[in-house]
């Protein structure tokens, strides 16, 4: 998934530059941040590491330990604990995963509907970076602008404090290695490097608001000019594993490690995007990061003295189905009487439908007196449609695609499900895959893990009309200049491949309270905050 998400920062990259020199960006950054950084507790107590793995699967997992070929993870879960079936947020995309997981939410909470949603008020697309074709086509100003400016500044919701404000207000110190969602309590500068700043309308700094430390790539560097990091253009701009790793390890080995420390590992999530998920390369590199993380220690027994480590993935993924076998969505088709806004196109009196795809997953907006449900049906013919919902009148509607099954459902009533959320469901069950027990008053999730609630997140996320569709497993949605990943892996769904993922905590016998992404918040909070 975060190949997506470095894409958002190196969109510019991908579409304009060619041959082109690396540069400085800028101001050396503020030493403030390793000065305030390590915990003011000292050795005294165990710091939290949480390790975020993009696109770490259990499978993977299990199937490296089963050949014998990830030494440093078996250590870890012999030493520790091991959850195979976490449930992410949904949509299953990068920025609403992180959202959920820095505020201990789902979107309707952090207000981060997806990679790509259309904002109401601003009467636009907001994409956070997909892919070139369409950077090229809604502006590559505005996609920066959203990931670099917007997307901790004004779309993640200010009334919703972050895991960094809240260990900021109790004394407690913290740092982002990479982290997409960083807002925090101190203020920090992203330095914009030149070949940059024109094309795009952006300023040479760009104030924002953080940790105690914070790293992102190139553009904020606390260790610029003490630790020489891989983040030229040919790296990513450091946004990749190996910048994380030699980060992380400088704090540790100059005893500079703060209270809690986010670090993110992104390449993976590239190679099974494009090689699909059989491959075991990509989890025996991080094996042996993990190893320099431990190292950095002594020894990883001195590790596990020191720290709590957290190492979980952030969303699954399917397999998609090679060319041949017609993978590819194009929702576009289905609307031939109505007027689409085009990317790049601004909205008119005259348009009728928008168009969000986030990979598997879509928001389907209608600007129209038609009412969702009948351009909902346009969608149920395609048996590569799985499910399509919306809201009306205070019930959630979900029906099948390539069937004619629907049900309904809403928050509160008799029936509890495994978190203790309450819920009202009515008609086919099936569509959702659910299971209720009348006599027990219960209701049992089957392939879509807590699909009730995060169902209802991603539809009450942001104002406006619209659907949530999702394709069947092997199938993905698309736009015009849509990225695709026939052959390979993909994302954005609510089903079990894409949702469940890994979690390994070593240093406590402590665990969250429910097996989910929004619930690391909290458990992380209630190991520091005595």
């Amino acid at each position: 998934m975060r190949q997506v998400k470095i894409r958002l920062l190196l969109i510019f990259i991908l579409i304009m530059t060619s041959g082109c020199q690396r540069q400085e960006s800028g101001p050396k950054p503020e030493e403030q941040d390793l000065v305030r950084v390590k915990s003011i507790q000292g050795d005294y107590t165990k710091k939290v590491i949480l390790v975020v793995v993009d696109s770490l699967m259990a499978q993977a997992i299990d199937k490296g330990l089963g050949q014998n070929e990830l030494p440093n993870f078996q250590f870890l879960i012999k030493n520790g604990q091991y959850y195979k079936g976490m449930v992410s947020s949904f949509p299953t995309m990068s920025v609403t995963i992180d959202s959920s997981l820095i505020t201990g939410t789902y979107p309707d909470g952090h207000r981060v509907p997806g990679l790509t949603w259309y904002s109401e008020q601003e009467k636009r697309l907001i994409s956070y970076g997909t892919g070139p074709m369409e950077a090229i086509k809604l502006g590559v100003d505005n996609v920066l602008a959203d990931a670099l400016v917007h997307l901790n500044g004004k779309h993640l919701n200010p009334k919703l404090p972050t895991i960094y404000e809240e260990l900021g207000r109790s004394g407690m110190k913290s740092g982002s290695i990479n982290g997409l969602i960083y807002r925090g309590t101190k203020d920090h500068n992203l330095s914009i490097p030149l070949w940059m700043q024109a094309p795009a309308s952006l300023p040479g700094t760009i104030p924002v608001k953080g940790p105690d430390f914070l790293t992102l790539g190139s553009l904020s560097d606390p260790l610029k000019g003490i630790q020489e990091l891989p983040d030229g253009l040919t790296r990513r701009m450091g946004l990749n594993n190996q910048h994380s790793i030699k980060t992380a390890q400088y704090l540790i080995k100059a005893n500079q490690l703060p209270d809690f420390l986010y670090v993110y590992l992104p390449d993976l999530d590239q190679k099974i995007h494009k090689k699909g998920l059989s491959k075991l390369e990509g989890i025996k590199a991080v094996d042996r990061q993990l190893q320099t993380l431990l190292q950095s220690f002594g020894s990883p027994k001195e590790a596990l003295d020191k720290a709590i480590f957290i190492i979980i993935g952030d969303s699954g993924m399917t397999k998609i189905l090679p060319a041949p076998d017609h993978p590819v969505i194009e929702l576009a088709s289905f609307f031939h009487d109505y007027k689409i806004l085009r990317q790049g196109e601004s909205v008119t009196e005259d348009t009728e439908i928008i168009l969000a795809v986030n990979e598997t997953m879509a928001y389907v907006y209608n600007l129209k007196s038609d009412k969702l449900k009948d351009i909902a049906h346009l969608l149920r013919a395609d048996p590569r449609i799985d499910v399509i919902s919306w809201k009306e009148e205070g019930w959630i509607y979900a029906i099948s695609g390539g069937t004619s099954k629907q049900m309904r459902f809403k928050p509160s009533g008799t029936l509890v499900d495994n978190y203790q959320q309450k819920w009202t469901v009515e008609q086919e069950l099936e569509v959702l895959d659910l299971k209720s027990d009348a006599k027990h008053r219960s209701i049992q999730y089957g392939k879509y893990p807590d699909v009730l609630r995060r169902l209802s997140g991603a539809l009450h996320s942001h104002p406006g009309e619209f659907l949530v569709v999702t394709a069947k497993p092997g199938y993905e949605l698309a736009d015009v200049n849509s990225p695709t990943h026939k052959g390979g892996g993909g994302h954005g769904a609510f089903g079990q491949m894409e949702s469940l993922v890994p979690l390994i905590i070593i240093g406590t016998d402590q665990k969250p309270q429910y097996l989910r992404i929004v619930d690391l918040k909290p458990f992380i909070l209630k190991l520091l905050i005595k």
